[in-house]
Protein backbone atom coordinates (compact mmCIF):
# COMPACT_ATOMS: atom_id res chain seq x y z
CA UNK A 1 0.00 0.00 0.00
CA UNK A 2 1.47 3.04 -0.31
CA UNK A 3 3.41 4.91 2.64
CA UNK A 4 1.35 7.15 5.06
CA UNK A 5 2.70 6.55 8.65
CA UNK A 6 0.38 7.78 10.74
CA UNK A 7 0.55 7.48 14.66
CA UNK A 8 -2.23 5.11 16.37
CA UNK A 9 -5.26 6.91 16.73
CA UNK A 10 -8.93 5.86 17.16
CA UNK A 11 -10.98 5.33 13.72
CA UNK A 12 -12.33 8.83 13.04
CA UNK A 13 -14.86 7.75 10.41
CA UNK A 14 -16.62 4.92 12.57
CA UNK A 15 -19.48 6.89 13.94
CA UNK A 16 -20.02 7.76 9.99
CA UNK A 17 -20.29 3.97 9.07
CA UNK A 18 -22.47 2.72 11.97
CA UNK A 19 -24.55 5.17 11.02
CA UNK A 20 -24.92 3.80 7.23
CA UNK A 21 -25.70 0.89 5.34
CA UNK A 22 -23.53 0.52 2.08
CA UNK A 23 -26.25 -1.85 0.58
CA UNK A 24 -29.00 0.86 0.86
CA UNK A 25 -26.92 4.44 0.50
CA UNK A 26 -25.87 5.86 -2.41
CA UNK A 27 -23.05 7.89 -0.15
CA UNK A 28 -19.45 6.38 -0.25
CA UNK A 29 -19.03 4.27 2.77
CA UNK A 30 -15.20 3.19 2.38
CA UNK A 31 -14.65 0.38 4.70
CA UNK A 32 -13.63 -0.04 8.36
CA UNK A 33 -9.49 -0.60 8.37
CA UNK A 34 -8.73 0.96 5.01
CA UNK A 35 -5.75 4.16 5.04
CA UNK A 36 -7.20 7.48 5.33
CA UNK A 37 -6.36 9.01 2.08
CA UNK A 38 -3.57 12.01 1.81
CA UNK A 39 -4.98 15.16 1.14
CA UNK A 40 -3.83 19.14 0.99
CA UNK A 41 -6.06 20.06 3.91
CA UNK A 42 -7.65 23.00 1.48
CA UNK A 43 -10.72 21.15 0.01
CA UNK A 44 -14.54 22.20 1.29
CA UNK A 45 -17.65 21.91 0.07
CA UNK A 46 -21.35 23.16 1.43
CA UNK A 47 -24.19 20.79 0.41
CA UNK A 48 -28.05 22.02 0.43
CA UNK A 49 -29.79 18.61 2.27
CA UNK A 50 -33.37 18.40 1.67
CA UNK A 51 -35.18 16.45 4.07
CA UNK A 52 -38.94 15.58 3.97
CA UNK A 53 -41.03 15.84 6.99
CA UNK A 54 -44.71 14.91 7.52
CA UNK A 55 -45.03 18.72 7.95
CA UNK A 56 -43.22 19.42 4.95
CA UNK A 57 -39.64 19.60 3.59
CA UNK A 58 -36.83 20.75 5.82
CA UNK A 59 -33.56 21.94 4.53
CA UNK A 60 -30.34 22.73 5.95
CA UNK A 61 -26.84 23.28 4.75
CA UNK A 62 -23.87 20.90 5.41
CA UNK A 63 -20.47 22.78 5.93
CA UNK A 64 -17.30 20.47 5.15
CA UNK A 65 -13.48 20.95 5.75
CA UNK A 66 -10.56 18.54 4.98
CA UNK A 67 -8.62 18.13 7.76
CA UNK A 68 -6.46 15.02 8.21
CA UNK A 69 -7.64 12.82 5.71
CA UNK A 70 -12.06 13.27 6.59
CA UNK A 71 -14.19 16.22 6.30
CA UNK A 72 -14.59 17.95 9.94
CA UNK A 73 -18.60 18.95 9.49
CA UNK A 74 -20.97 21.06 10.69
CA UNK A 75 -24.75 21.47 10.02
CA UNK A 76 -25.43 25.07 9.25
CA UNK A 77 -29.62 24.67 9.52
CA UNK A 78 -29.71 28.65 7.70
CA UNK A 79 -27.23 27.69 5.24
CA UNK A 80 -23.62 29.57 5.96
CA UNK A 81 -23.42 33.95 5.89
CA UNK A 82 -22.51 35.78 2.90
CA UNK A 83 -22.56 38.56 4.22
CA UNK A 84 -20.27 40.43 7.63
CA UNK A 85 -21.98 40.63 11.26
CA UNK A 86 -24.18 37.51 10.75
CA UNK A 87 -23.60 34.66 12.99
CA UNK A 88 -25.14 31.28 12.09
CA UNK A 89 -25.89 28.09 14.24
CA UNK A 90 -23.20 25.53 13.71
CA UNK A 91 -24.13 21.86 14.75
CA UNK A 92 -20.75 19.86 14.57
CA UNK A 93 -21.52 16.42 13.28
CA UNK A 94 -19.76 13.06 12.43
CA UNK A 95 -16.56 13.23 10.31
CA UNK A 96 -17.11 12.13 6.63
CA UNK A 97 -14.86 10.47 3.73
CA UNK A 98 -12.86 12.67 1.63
CA UNK A 99 -14.81 11.64 -1.55
CA UNK A 100 -18.43 13.01 0.44
CA UNK A 101 -17.43 16.18 -0.98
CA UNK A 102 -18.42 15.11 -4.27
CA UNK A 103 -21.58 13.36 -3.57
CA UNK A 104 -25.00 14.74 -4.61
CA UNK A 105 -27.69 12.84 -4.96
CA UNK A 106 -30.43 11.02 -2.96
CA UNK A 107 -30.43 9.15 -0.11
CA UNK A 108 -32.84 6.25 0.04
CA UNK A 109 -36.13 7.22 2.63
CA UNK A 110 -35.83 5.88 5.15
CA UNK A 111 -31.94 5.63 5.72
CA UNK A 112 -30.14 8.46 8.01
CA UNK A 113 -30.49 11.21 6.60
CA UNK A 114 -33.08 10.26 3.59
CA UNK A 115 -33.42 12.98 1.54
CA UNK A 116 -32.02 15.01 -1.37
CA UNK A 117 -28.40 16.63 -1.49
CA UNK A 118 -26.67 18.77 -3.85
CA UNK A 119 -23.27 20.58 -4.17
CA UNK A 120 -24.51 24.61 -3.04
CA UNK A 121 -20.64 25.51 -3.18
CA UNK A 122 -16.99 23.91 -3.08
CA UNK A 123 -13.84 25.21 -3.45
CA UNK A 124 -10.45 25.45 -2.18
CA UNK A 125 -9.69 27.21 1.33
CA UNK A 126 -6.27 27.88 3.88
CA UNK A 127 -6.26 28.21 7.29
CA UNK A 128 -5.09 31.05 9.25
CA UNK A 129 -6.14 29.31 12.94
CA UNK A 130 -7.36 25.09 14.08
CA UNK A 131 -8.13 25.00 17.71
CA UNK A 132 -10.25 22.87 19.32
CA UNK A 133 -12.58 25.69 19.72
CA UNK A 134 -11.94 27.85 17.05
CA UNK A 135 -11.28 27.82 13.35
CA UNK A 136 -10.23 30.52 11.05
CA UNK A 137 -10.33 29.96 7.55
CA UNK A 138 -10.08 31.79 4.39
CA UNK A 139 -12.46 31.14 1.57
CA UNK A 140 -12.05 30.50 -2.40
CA UNK A 141 -15.44 29.51 -3.53
CA UNK A 142 -17.98 30.26 -5.78
CA UNK A 143 -20.63 31.95 -3.03
CA UNK A 144 -18.20 31.89 0.06
CA UNK A 145 -15.30 33.74 -0.06
CA UNK A 146 -13.02 35.50 2.11
CA UNK A 147 -12.27 35.05 5.80
CA UNK A 148 -14.55 32.88 8.31
CA UNK A 149 -14.35 31.99 11.64
CA UNK A 150 -16.24 28.72 13.43
CA UNK A 151 -16.51 29.22 16.83
CA UNK A 152 -17.74 27.57 20.43
CA UNK A 153 -19.88 29.79 22.70
CA UNK A 154 -19.94 29.19 26.41
CA UNK A 155 -22.83 26.79 26.40
CA UNK A 156 -21.24 24.39 23.68
CA UNK A 157 -22.82 25.37 21.04
CA UNK A 158 -20.97 26.94 17.64
CA UNK A 159 -21.49 29.51 15.60
CA UNK A 160 -20.09 30.41 11.77
CA UNK A 161 -19.57 33.60 11.05
CA UNK A 162 -17.96 36.29 7.89
CA UNK A 163 -15.22 38.39 9.03
CA UNK A 164 -14.86 40.49 6.36
CA UNK A 165 -16.35 42.12 3.14
CA UNK A 166 -15.90 41.54 -0.70
CA UNK A 167 -13.74 44.10 -2.33
CA UNK A 168 -15.23 46.02 -4.74
CA UNK A 169 -15.35 46.02 -8.35
CA UNK A 170 -15.49 49.26 -9.79
CA UNK A 171 -15.59 49.31 -14.05
CA UNK A 172 -16.65 51.15 -16.77
CA UNK A 173 -17.82 50.69 -20.40
CA UNK A 174 -15.07 53.37 -21.90
CA UNK A 175 -12.30 51.72 -19.76
CA UNK A 176 -10.48 49.39 -22.17
CA UNK A 177 -9.82 45.62 -21.10
CA UNK A 178 -6.73 45.45 -18.64
CA UNK A 179 -4.79 42.10 -18.35
CA UNK A 180 -6.37 39.63 -16.30
CA UNK A 181 -4.76 37.74 -13.06
CA UNK A 182 -3.01 34.59 -14.52
CA UNK A 183 -4.79 31.96 -12.15
CA UNK A 184 -3.42 28.89 -11.31
CA UNK A 185 -4.45 25.82 -12.90
CA UNK A 186 -7.39 23.82 -11.63
CA UNK A 187 -6.10 20.11 -10.67
CA UNK A 188 -8.50 16.89 -11.29
CA UNK A 189 -8.55 14.19 -8.49
CA UNK A 190 -8.06 10.71 -8.93
CA UNK A 191 -10.83 8.33 -9.31
CA UNK A 192 -13.39 6.40 -11.58
CA UNK A 193 -15.80 7.23 -13.99
CA UNK A 194 -19.28 8.63 -12.74
CA UNK A 195 -21.72 6.17 -12.33
CA UNK A 196 -23.90 5.86 -15.68
CA UNK A 197 -27.03 7.23 -13.86
CA UNK A 198 -24.80 10.48 -13.53
CA UNK A 199 -23.59 10.46 -16.65
CA UNK A 200 -25.91 13.14 -17.47
CA UNK A 201 -24.24 15.51 -15.44
CA UNK A 202 -20.73 15.20 -16.38
CA UNK A 203 -18.46 16.33 -19.21
CA UNK A 204 -15.50 14.36 -21.04
CA UNK A 205 -12.44 14.88 -22.27
CA UNK A 206 -8.93 12.49 -23.05
CA UNK A 207 -6.35 13.13 -20.87
CA UNK A 208 -3.36 14.40 -22.63
CA UNK A 209 0.33 12.89 -21.72
CA UNK A 210 1.82 16.45 -21.61
CA UNK A 211 2.74 19.72 -19.01
CA UNK A 212 0.25 22.07 -18.43
CA UNK A 213 0.13 25.58 -18.78
CA UNK A 214 -2.04 28.31 -19.11
CA UNK A 215 -1.86 30.89 -22.02
CA UNK A 216 -2.55 34.55 -21.70
CA UNK A 217 -2.55 36.70 -24.49
CA UNK A 218 -2.51 40.92 -23.90
CA UNK A 219 -2.25 43.43 -26.49
CA UNK A 220 -1.24 40.77 -28.66
CA UNK A 221 1.53 39.12 -26.67
CA UNK A 222 2.02 35.86 -25.41
CA UNK A 223 2.94 34.74 -21.65
CA UNK A 224 2.81 30.92 -21.03
CA UNK A 225 3.11 30.15 -17.39
CA UNK A 226 3.70 26.71 -15.33
CA UNK A 227 1.00 24.81 -13.15
CA UNK A 228 3.12 26.73 -10.53
CA UNK A 229 2.51 29.82 -11.86
CA UNK A 230 6.01 30.46 -13.47
CA UNK A 231 6.92 31.88 -16.71
CA UNK A 232 7.92 28.98 -19.22
CA UNK A 233 7.16 31.31 -22.34
CA UNK A 234 10.77 31.36 -24.02
CA UNK A 235 10.84 27.31 -23.56
CA UNK A 236 8.41 27.36 -26.73
CA UNK A 237 8.77 29.75 -29.13
CA UNK A 238 6.62 27.93 -31.97
CA UNK A 239 3.77 29.24 -29.94
CA UNK A 240 4.42 32.81 -30.08
CA UNK A 241 1.55 33.01 -33.05
CA UNK A 242 -1.24 32.08 -30.73
CA UNK A 243 -2.31 35.48 -30.45
CA UNK A 244 -2.93 35.72 -34.45
CA UNK A 245 -5.57 33.47 -34.06
CA UNK A 246 -7.46 35.69 -31.68
CA UNK A 247 -7.61 38.70 -34.36
CA UNK A 248 -6.78 41.15 -31.53
CA UNK A 249 -8.64 39.94 -28.53
CA UNK A 250 -7.31 39.17 -25.16
CA UNK A 251 -7.98 35.80 -23.26
CA UNK A 252 -6.70 33.49 -20.87
CA UNK A 253 -6.39 29.78 -22.00
CA UNK A 254 -5.78 26.44 -20.11
CA UNK A 255 -4.34 23.29 -21.63
CA UNK A 256 -1.16 20.78 -21.90
CA UNK A 257 1.92 21.31 -23.71
CA UNK A 258 2.64 17.60 -25.85
CA UNK A 259 4.86 16.83 -28.02
CA UNK A 260 3.43 14.28 -30.81
CA UNK A 261 5.13 11.07 -31.85
CA UNK A 262 5.06 9.88 -35.74
CA UNK A 263 1.71 8.41 -35.49
CA UNK A 264 0.12 11.98 -33.67
CA UNK A 265 -0.10 10.75 -30.33
CA UNK A 266 1.60 12.56 -26.81
CA UNK A 267 5.01 11.52 -26.08
CA UNK A 268 5.93 12.64 -22.69
CA UNK A 269 9.30 11.16 -23.49
CA UNK A 270 9.71 13.36 -26.54
CA UNK A 271 8.51 16.39 -24.33
CA UNK A 272 11.83 16.27 -21.71
CA UNK A 273 13.99 16.97 -24.23
CA UNK A 274 12.13 20.46 -24.23
CA UNK A 275 10.82 20.73 -20.62
CA UNK A 276 14.36 21.55 -19.06
CA UNK A 277 16.04 24.22 -22.64
CA UNK A 278 15.95 27.45 -22.04
CA UNK A 279 19.65 28.53 -23.70
CA UNK A 280 20.38 29.18 -27.34
CA UNK A 281 19.42 25.71 -28.58
CA UNK A 282 15.65 26.32 -28.09
CA UNK A 283 15.08 27.92 -31.44
CA UNK A 284 16.94 25.29 -33.46
CA UNK A 285 14.63 22.51 -31.14
CA UNK A 286 11.51 24.09 -31.81
CA UNK A 287 11.67 24.03 -35.35
CA UNK A 288 13.14 20.29 -35.04
CA UNK A 289 11.49 18.74 -32.42
CA UNK A 290 8.20 21.61 -31.72
CA UNK A 291 5.68 21.26 -29.38
CA UNK A 292 1.41 21.72 -29.88
CA UNK A 293 -0.70 23.44 -27.08
CA UNK A 294 -4.14 21.45 -26.82
CA UNK A 295 -6.33 24.04 -25.45
CA UNK A 296 -9.73 22.86 -23.22
CA UNK A 297 -10.59 25.79 -20.97
CA UNK A 298 -11.52 29.36 -21.25
CA UNK A 299 -10.67 31.57 -18.46
CA UNK A 300 -10.87 34.91 -19.37
CA UNK A 301 -11.86 37.01 -22.87
CA UNK A 302 -11.04 40.52 -23.28
CA UNK A 303 -10.71 41.68 -19.60
CA UNK A 304 -13.94 39.81 -18.46
CA UNK A 305 -12.96 36.47 -16.01
CA UNK A 306 -15.15 33.36 -16.59
CA UNK A 307 -14.17 31.40 -13.73
CA UNK A 308 -17.44 31.58 -12.32
CA UNK A 309 -18.91 30.25 -15.28
CA UNK A 310 -20.16 26.94 -15.41
CA UNK A 311 -17.86 24.19 -17.30
CA UNK A 312 -20.19 23.37 -20.15
CA UNK A 313 -20.55 27.31 -20.82
CA UNK A 314 -17.03 27.75 -21.02
CA UNK A 315 -16.39 25.02 -23.39
CA UNK A 316 -19.24 26.30 -25.46
CA UNK A 317 -17.50 29.74 -25.60
CA UNK A 318 -13.89 28.15 -26.11
CA UNK A 319 -15.32 25.91 -28.99
CA UNK A 320 -17.37 29.01 -30.70
CA UNK A 321 -14.00 30.85 -31.25
CA UNK A 322 -12.30 28.33 -33.35
CA UNK A 323 -8.36 28.37 -31.76
CA UNK A 324 -6.69 26.30 -34.24
CA UNK A 325 -3.63 26.83 -35.91
CA UNK A 326 -0.14 24.55 -36.85
CA UNK A 327 1.32 24.56 -32.82
CA UNK A 328 -2.67 25.05 -31.45
CA UNK A 329 -6.23 23.32 -31.28
CA UNK A 330 -8.87 23.07 -28.81
CA UNK A 331 -8.99 19.87 -28.08
CA UNK A 332 -12.50 17.76 -28.19
CA UNK A 333 -15.24 17.25 -25.42
CA UNK A 334 -17.86 15.23 -24.93
CA UNK A 335 -21.54 15.90 -23.27
CA UNK A 336 -22.73 13.25 -21.19
CA UNK A 337 -26.10 11.83 -21.75
CA UNK A 338 -26.71 9.59 -19.11
CA UNK A 339 -26.35 6.99 -21.45
CA UNK A 340 -22.61 6.14 -20.08
CA UNK A 341 -20.67 8.51 -22.63
CA UNK A 342 -18.16 8.32 -20.26
CA UNK A 343 -17.33 4.58 -20.95
CA UNK A 344 -17.51 5.20 -24.38
CA UNK A 345 -14.68 7.63 -24.33
CA UNK A 346 -12.80 5.68 -21.84
CA UNK A 347 -12.88 3.09 -24.39
CA UNK A 348 -11.82 5.64 -27.23
CA UNK A 349 -8.41 6.48 -25.28
CA UNK A 350 -7.17 3.29 -25.21
CA UNK A 351 -7.91 2.72 -28.38
CA UNK A 352 -5.81 4.77 -29.53
CA UNK A 353 -3.22 4.57 -26.90
CA UNK A 354 -3.75 7.71 -24.99
CA UNK A 355 -3.44 8.28 -21.11
CA UNK A 356 -7.01 8.14 -19.81
CA UNK A 357 -10.19 10.51 -19.02
CA UNK A 358 -11.27 13.51 -17.31
CA UNK A 359 -14.35 14.10 -16.59
CA UNK A 360 -15.96 17.38 -15.48
CA UNK A 361 -19.02 18.44 -14.04
CA UNK A 362 -20.77 20.23 -16.11
CA UNK A 363 -21.96 22.77 -13.98
CA UNK A 364 -18.77 23.43 -12.03
CA UNK A 365 -16.91 26.46 -11.92
CA UNK A 366 -13.03 27.19 -12.10
CA UNK A 367 -11.54 26.65 -8.99
CA UNK A 368 -8.08 27.94 -9.15
CA UNK A 369 -4.97 26.17 -8.24
CA UNK A 370 -7.40 23.41 -6.60
CA UNK A 371 -7.57 19.61 -6.64
CA UNK A 372 -11.35 19.80 -7.01
CA UNK A 373 -13.57 16.40 -6.94
CA UNK A 374 -15.64 18.18 -9.72
CA UNK A 375 -12.66 17.32 -11.75
CA UNK A 376 -11.54 13.61 -11.93
CA UNK A 377 -8.83 12.05 -13.80
CA UNK A 378 -9.66 8.16 -14.64
CA UNK A 379 -6.23 7.10 -15.89
CA UNK A 380 -5.56 4.11 -18.21
CA UNK A 381 -2.20 3.12 -16.89
CA UNK A 382 -1.00 4.16 -13.01
CA UNK A 383 1.68 6.76 -12.80
CA UNK A 384 2.89 8.42 -9.92
CA UNK A 385 5.37 11.66 -9.17
CA UNK A 386 8.12 10.73 -7.01
CA UNK A 387 11.21 12.62 -4.97
CA UNK A 388 14.57 11.46 -5.89
CA UNK A 389 16.97 10.84 -2.92
CA UNK A 390 20.09 9.23 -4.24
CA UNK A 391 21.45 7.15 -6.93
CA UNK A 392 23.02 3.66 -7.13
CA UNK A 393 26.15 3.27 -9.92
CA UNK A 394 25.61 1.16 -13.07
CA UNK A 395 27.44 -1.91 -14.34
CA UNK A 396 28.48 -3.38 -17.94
CA UNK A 397 27.45 -0.64 -20.25
CA UNK A 398 26.23 1.83 -17.60
CA UNK A 399 29.62 1.39 -15.52
CA UNK A 400 30.71 4.96 -14.09
CA UNK A 401 27.41 6.27 -14.55
CA UNK A 402 23.59 6.25 -13.03
CA UNK A 403 22.45 2.30 -12.60
CA UNK A 404 18.99 3.41 -11.14
CA UNK A 405 17.24 6.10 -8.85
CA UNK A 406 16.35 5.68 -5.37
CA UNK A 407 13.10 7.46 -4.77
CA UNK A 408 10.57 8.04 -2.42
CA UNK A 409 6.87 9.85 -1.70
CA UNK A 410 6.23 12.79 0.89
CA UNK A 411 4.31 11.51 4.05
CA UNK A 412 1.45 13.56 6.25
CA UNK A 413 4.64 15.38 7.54
CA UNK A 414 6.38 16.07 5.22
CA UNK A 415 9.18 13.17 5.25
CA UNK A 416 10.57 11.23 2.61
CA UNK A 417 9.81 7.60 2.56
CA UNK A 418 11.35 5.30 0.46
CA UNK A 419 9.23 3.78 -2.13
CA UNK A 420 11.72 2.14 -4.66
CA UNK A 421 14.33 1.95 -7.04
CA UNK A 422 13.89 2.54 -10.81
CA UNK A 423 16.70 1.35 -13.29
CA UNK A 424 14.74 1.47 -16.76
CA UNK A 425 13.01 3.68 -18.79
CA UNK A 426 15.72 6.15 -19.05
CA UNK A 427 17.96 6.96 -22.63
CA UNK A 428 21.52 7.50 -22.33
CA UNK A 429 21.24 11.59 -22.16
CA UNK A 430 18.61 10.76 -19.68
CA UNK A 431 21.09 9.62 -17.48
CA UNK A 432 24.12 12.01 -18.18
CA UNK A 433 21.65 15.27 -17.94
CA UNK A 434 20.67 14.03 -14.54
CA UNK A 435 24.08 13.22 -13.12
CA UNK A 436 24.52 16.82 -14.10
CA UNK A 437 21.61 17.90 -11.93
CA UNK A 438 22.41 16.27 -8.79
CA UNK A 439 23.58 18.17 -5.51
CA UNK A 440 24.90 15.44 -3.48
CA UNK A 441 24.60 14.84 0.26
CA UNK A 442 26.12 13.35 3.17
CA UNK A 443 23.83 11.47 4.59
CA UNK A 444 20.29 9.79 3.37
CA UNK A 445 17.01 12.37 2.96
CA UNK A 446 15.01 9.67 3.95
CA UNK A 447 13.35 8.88 6.77
CA UNK A 448 13.72 5.24 8.70
CA UNK A 449 16.00 2.64 8.06
CA UNK A 450 16.80 1.65 4.17
CA UNK A 451 16.88 -1.97 3.05
CA UNK A 452 21.27 -2.91 3.12
CA UNK A 453 20.95 -4.00 -0.32
CA UNK A 454 20.50 -0.38 -1.15
CA UNK A 455 22.22 1.55 1.27
CA UNK A 456 25.76 -0.12 0.89
CA UNK A 457 26.93 1.36 -2.68
CA UNK A 458 23.99 4.16 -2.81
CA UNK A 459 25.19 7.90 -3.52
CA UNK A 460 22.55 10.29 -1.35
CA UNK A 461 21.44 13.78 -3.31
CA UNK A 462 19.38 16.38 -2.07
CA UNK A 463 15.50 15.88 -2.56
CA UNK A 464 15.03 18.19 -5.08
CA UNK A 465 14.01 16.75 -8.06
CA UNK A 466 10.40 15.34 -8.92
CA UNK A 467 10.48 12.56 -11.55
CA UNK A 468 7.31 10.64 -12.74
CA UNK A 469 7.27 6.69 -13.13
CA UNK A 470 4.79 4.30 -14.44
CA UNK A 471 4.00 1.11 -12.13
CA UNK A 472 2.40 -1.95 -11.65
CA UNK A 473 1.15 -1.21 -8.43
CA UNK A 474 1.95 -1.14 -4.16
CA UNK A 475 3.08 -4.01 -2.35
CA UNK A 476 2.45 -3.98 1.44
CA UNK A 477 5.66 -2.50 2.45
CA UNK A 478 4.98 0.68 0.31
CA UNK A 479 7.16 0.07 -2.42
CA UNK A 480 6.04 0.54 -6.18
CA UNK A 481 5.91 -2.51 -8.34
CA UNK A 482 8.41 -2.87 -11.85
CA UNK A 483 8.52 1.16 -11.82
CA UNK A 484 9.54 2.19 -15.25
CA UNK A 485 11.23 5.70 -15.60
CA UNK A 486 8.67 8.34 -17.66
CA UNK A 487 10.92 11.28 -17.37
CA UNK A 488 11.58 14.64 -14.98
CA UNK A 489 8.33 17.11 -13.33
CA UNK A 490 10.06 20.02 -13.75
CA UNK A 491 6.63 21.69 -13.09
CA UNK A 492 6.30 20.08 -9.74
CA UNK A 493 7.96 20.50 -6.35
CA UNK A 494 8.65 17.87 -4.00
CA UNK A 495 5.89 19.10 -1.67
CA UNK A 496 3.67 19.00 -4.78
CA UNK A 497 4.24 15.10 -4.39
CA UNK A 498 0.82 13.20 -3.37
CA UNK A 499 0.04 9.46 -3.82
CA UNK A 500 -1.98 9.13 -6.84
CA UNK A 501 -4.64 6.69 -5.45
Amino acid sequence: MPPRPRGPRADPLAEYRAKRDPGRTAEPVPPAGQPLPAGNDDTFVVQEHHTPRRTGERVHWDLRLERAGVLKSWAVPKGPPTDTGINRLAVPTEDHPLDYASFAGTITAGEYGGGQVSIWDAGRYATEKWVDDHITVVFDGARLTGRYVLFRLADGTWNVRKLDAAPPVETTSDQPAEPVAVPLPMLATPGPLPPAEEDGDWGYEFKWDGVRAVAAVHDGVLALSSRKGTDITVRYPELGRLPEVLTAHDAVLDGEIVAMDDAGRPDFGALQNRMHRTGPEVPRMAADEPVTFLVFDLLAWDGEPLLRLPYADRRDRLDALGVAGHRWVSTPWFRGTGGGVGADVQAASLENGLEGVVAKRLAGPYRPGMRSPEWRKVKNFRTQSVVVGGWRPGQGRRAGGIGSLLFGVPDDEGRLIYAGHVGTGFSDQDLRDLLRMFTPRPTSPFHGTLPREVTRDAHWIEPDLVGEVEFAGWTSEGRLRHPVWRGLRDDLEPDDVVVES
